[in-house]
């Protein structure tokens, strides 16, 4: 049996994950560069599958999900030249099993649709997916699998980059929590505000987006990146799924073979 790639591009990272059949074989995360080429991408894949024994000539199959519309054209090419098949990106046109209940379902990014299929398939609904990258993402899943909507943050990167850069007189910080709120020197307040004030606003999106499906008591999953950084600060989190949007690539796939 082939390998399937499962490609999510994101604005920071790009995640790759390496099927055989339903089995994760193994994922990997490198960095978002708009402008490396299919044959640069190809270079890279290549020696990344090497650790596994693999290589691309073992790769059957490509499934792609984007939010950079340069990046979505390189893989494409990527998969056509070097796979000799046509990627499958997600998108328009394409089979989902997910009912997009919003106003305008075209804006609706392909992670958030995998996300919204993995996670009633792995767990059941209604649910809500908080998804950590350059964005943190709020994805609400009905009892029947529909995406409802969600909401829309700045991530924690982003936050902590932009008050780094504009105040003279701080300086970066490790984005991990200090031991108490009440900070003693510059570094810890820096760390509380950050960290806490960040899990301050998980909790209380979370807050209003469960309130809005009352009486339904729906599910918290938590991936992306920094999925397992903010869990634990937490209790409104029940569980961390690292793989979830490369779960739901891989079904889609299946659903449109």
């Amino acid at each position: 049996m082939g390998v399937l790639l499962a490609v999510d591009v994101g604005n920071t990272q790009v995640v790759l994950g390496a099927y055989r059949g339903a089995q994760l074989l193994r994922t990997w995360r490198i960095a978002t560069v708009h402008d490396r080429t299919e044959d640069e991408f190809a270079v890279v894949l290549d020696g990344l599958l090497a650790r596994e024994d693999l290589a691309l000539e073992d790769v059957e199959g490509l499934v792609l999900g984007s939010v950079v519309p340069a990046l979505t054209a390189t893989f494409s090419r990527l998969a056509e030249r070097t796979l000799g098949r046509p990627a499958l990106v997600i998108g328009p046109g394409v089979r989902t099993g997910v009912r997009l209940k919003v106003d305008n379902p075209g804006e609706v990014g392909a992670d958030r649709i995998a996300n919204t299929l993995a996670a009633h398939r792995r767990y059941g609904g209604p649910a809500i997916v908080v998804d950590f990258g350059t964005t943190t993402n709020f994805d609400v899943v009905s009892a029947e699998g529909d995406f409802l909507g969600g909401a829309f943050a700045p991530g924690l990167e982003v936050t902590s980059e932009s008050l780094f850069g504009r105040a003279s007189r701080l300086f970066r910080v490790p984005l991990t929590a200090p031991r108490e709120a009440i900070g003693k020197n510059t570094a810890d307040c820096l760390r509380s505000g950050l960290m806490f004030g960040y899990v301050g606003l998980v909790e209380g999106l979370v807050a209003r987006l469960v309130a809005e499906l009352a009486p339904a008591a729906p599910r918290i999953l938590a991936t992306g990146g920094l999925a397992s950084t903010i869990a634990p600060l937490t209790t409104v989190i029940g569980r961390v799924d690292e793989d979830l949007t490369l779960e739901g690539l891989r079904l889609l796939w299946e659903l449109n073979l």
